[in-house]
């Protein structure tokens, strides 16, 4: 496909295909820039910052709405995740970044064998079963990219990058299921240490006042 020319929103975090991303948008250079992606219903691309550095490959979003509009020109908005990218070369031209970028999509065609999709559900149920669950919203499970469904509201970026980069949805499915699998014992860890720690053996603590 041939290169194009993409604005570029450098954050740390990770966005995939048909999830959502809410954002508050503040410096005039990104507010010019998601300005005209509004007018202009337009995608721009969300790229994972971390330690300093702008990964090479992201994902675009399209602004579902605006949420609020403050008197000194912030926004709120909601977007959505589309299609994914992978960075070429950098343009500098404007005060935001934009790219030459190539698209890309898995390169495995139809879906992926049933008991991969299972065992990740299940890993994705339990999660549930803890009290911090996926906090972008719900999963949609009849997604022909499930792994991106199960998998948007986890913590760890570096997890998440490495997912997104994935050109198989079978890969995908069996990195969810292992990472889960880790995941949610650790989280059920650290609910129960939560729930115990205000009495401290003690019973309960005095209203501070």
């Amino acid at each position: 496909m041939q290169a194009t020319l993409l604005p570029l929103f450098p954050l740390p975090v990770v966005v995939f295909p048909r999830t959502q991303l809410p954002l508050h948008i503040f410096e005039e250079r990104y507010k010019e820039m998601v300005g005209r992606a509004i007018h202009d219903h337009a995608e721009f691309g969300v790229v994972l910052v971390r330690e300093g550095a702008m990964v090479n490959m992201g994902c675009t979003v399209v602004v579902d709405r605006v949420l609020k509009e403050y008197p000194d020109g912030r926004f709120d908005i909601v977007t959505s995740g589309v299609r994914r990218f992978e960075i070429l070369l950098i343009n500098e031209e404007k005060s935001y970044l934009r790219g030459e970028v190539n698209f890309f999509d898995d390169d495995e065609p139809g879906p992926p064998p049933v008991p991969l999709q299972q065992q990740a559900l299940q890993g994705y149920r339990e999660l549930l079963q803890v009290d911090e669950s996926p906090s972008f919203g719900e999963a949609a499970l009849d997604d022909p990219q499930l792994s991106f469904q199960l998998a948007q509201g986890l913590q760890d970026v570096d997890f998440l990058q490495r997912l997104l980069c994935l050109r198989s949805e079978a890969a995908r499915l069996k990195q969810v299921t292992e990472f889960l699998g880790e995941y949610v014992p650790k989280q059920r860890v650290t609910q129960r240490m939560k729930r115990l720690a205000p009495t401290n053996g003690h019973g309960p603590r005095p209203l501070e006042r």
